[in-house]
């Protein structure tokens, strides 16, 4: 192990959990609240959110879907219309039960204490997901085959009782989208399914630089009352599986419970078929473990709350105020440059801090490029360029009009990077599989990475395998689905469990 020393203690190979936490914590981006599980995301983060939320939200009303917004607490019949449903979030729900408090003073103590009290005459299920209430709402608003499809997406917060919150990654309280669709047919519903999960992996390769292997999850792994879920698997730098967004169809099952009807087309009352499909800031956690090295954060310029900061290097008062205009002058020239469609964000940081604090600062912030301005590159025009993607020595010295006309290109190479690097990580940690010697051997490993196996097995095999060695069957891809190259063509085969003859393959692996 090398005894460089980095920002980040402990590095990735010593203990990437922690690491994980140090980085986020490096980078200024969110930190545990008060609330048990769940977490405050700081300016630096939210940014980052708010990025990722405005990209994914021009792409949902490009294909014609409406934002909406819809209440918070559920009332607990409404779970209860959808068995499967409702159990399948039962051990997550958290229950308001009253709707008043009451100051009570304590007479060992003498202090007050603030008692619940108004018992609801019916609990409220505070919104884990909610398929129920906007199926509620979808039963008042439908009529006519003429009122659909009905595209509806949520930005809002959920709470699932998380026991082992990470951040990010798992905590009780999260934000997300949640896009609800009614439909007239199945194919209609399906092709609406199929649709946002291309969106997906679109979006996360082309806005966050991460490769995922697009599948469908097995029956034991599928949303709680769907009839399929599509899910979008990456692999992160400890190799294990993050599940990043899906997308459901729910068949009739919410439609039928919820009485969701209309007059078809024949004029027979028929219910409609719905989907359901969402991304969270969990989207956060697996960028940062996807891209992120020992120096701290490294963010996709896309999504970087700043793509370009500027750092003055003011060694003498005299020359002070030279510097300080010179850098406001390229910053202004950049921001009318744009990169993929929007202005380049540039900040000059002119804090009255030494440059080597504010350039590690912005190291561990994941800043995509940095620039530094000195007296001297005043009269040579020439400005320091370094990049976040490359090793922190690196740097190159560049003319200020080479570097306005060439930002989005640059930005552009930083992006394509981190995805080649993503992408060759993914591909050399995926390891096709068809016996079951190999198959038990291989979760011996640290860091054992996927498997890629031939599969025609049982649920309940699927379910003693993935309990033996604490995986899961993370999809099975469909086809065209982003491959290691020795992968994607590899010939039909016989199950490694059961020896049946099956062209069905299954990613096996450890997650998040």
């Amino acid at each position: 192990m090398s005894s460089e020393k980095t920002a980040i203690t402990p590095t990735r190979a010593q203990d990437f959990p922690e690491w994980y936490q140090q980085v986020i914590k490096a980078a200024d981006l969110a930190e545990n609240s008060e609330t048990r599980g769940c977490m405050v995301i700081k300016p630096w983060g939210y940014g980052i959110w708010e990025l990722i939320q405005q990209q994914l939200d021009r792409r949902f009303k490009a294909t014609g879907h409406q934002n909406a917004y819809f209440p918070l607490l559920i009332p607990l019949a409404y779970l209860e219309k959808e068995a499967q449903h409702a159990e399948g979030f039962a051990t997550e729900c958290a229950v308001v039960t009253h709707h008043r408090l009451e100051a009570v003073k304590d007479p060992l103590t003498g202090k007050t204490k603030l008692i619940p009290s108004g018992e609801l005459a019916e609990p409220y299920v505070i919104r884990p997901t909610s398929e129920t209430i906007i199926g509620a709402a979808f039963a008042r608003w439908i009529e006519s085959y003429r009122d659909l499809p009905l595209l509806i997406n949520q930005w809002a917060n959920v709470m699932r009782w998380e026991m082992r919150p990470r951040l990010f990654l798992r905590t009780a309280e999260f934000l997300w989208q949640e896009g609800h669709t009614a439909h007239e047919t199945r194919d209609e519903a399906i092709a609406e399914t199929r649709m946002i999960h291309l969106l997906y992996e679109e979006f996360l390769r082309d806005h966050l630089a991460i490769p995922v292997v697009a599948g469908e999850k097995t029956e034991n792994e599928r949303f709680p009352g769907a009839d399929m879920t599509l899910t979008i698997e990456a692999m992160v730098q400890d190799n294990k599986a993050i599940q990043a967004g899906t997308s459901h169809y729910l068949g009739q099952n919410f439609s039928k419970a919820q009485n969701i009807a209309f007059a078809g087309r024949d004029g027979q009352v028929q219910h409609v078929h719905t989907t359901s499909w969402g991304v969270s800031t969990r989207l956060i956690g697996t960028l940062i473990m996807a891209h992120s090295d020992d120096d701290g954060l490294i963010l996709p310029p896309r999504v970087a709350t700043q793509q370009i900061v500027i750092l003055p290097i003011t060694p003498k008062e005299d020359s002070r105020q030279a510097v300080l205009d010179a850098c406001q002058a390229l910053a202004a020239t950049l921001r009318h440059q744009a990169y993929c469609g929007e202005p380049l964000r540039v900040l000059v940081d002119t804090r009255d801090l030494s440059g080597g604090v504010k350039k590690w600062e912005w190291i561990k912030k994941g800043v995509p490029i940095r620039i530094e301005i000195g007296p001297r590159d005043l009269e040579t025009r020439k400005i320091c360029v370094q990049r976040r993607d490359q090793a922190v020595a690196a740097k190159e010295f560049v003319i200020q009009e080479d570097f306005i006309r060439s930002a989005h290109e640059l930005l552009d190479e930083v992006h394509q990077a981190l995805l080649a690097r993503a992408t060759g990580l993914r591909d050399s940690n995926i390891t096709h599989c068809d016996d079951l010697a190999t198959f038990h051997a291989h979760w011996a490993q640290d860091n054992p990475g996927w498997l890629y196996t031939p599969w025609a097995a049982s649920r309940e095999q699927e379910e003693e395998l993935s309990k033996q060695h604490k995986i899961t069957i993370r999809c099975i891809p469909v086809p065209g689905a982003s491959l290691p190259p020795d992968l994607a063509n590899a010939s039909s085969g016989k199950c490694f469990l059961t020896g049946q003859p099956t062209a069905t393959r299954a990613i096996w692996g450890r997650s998040y």
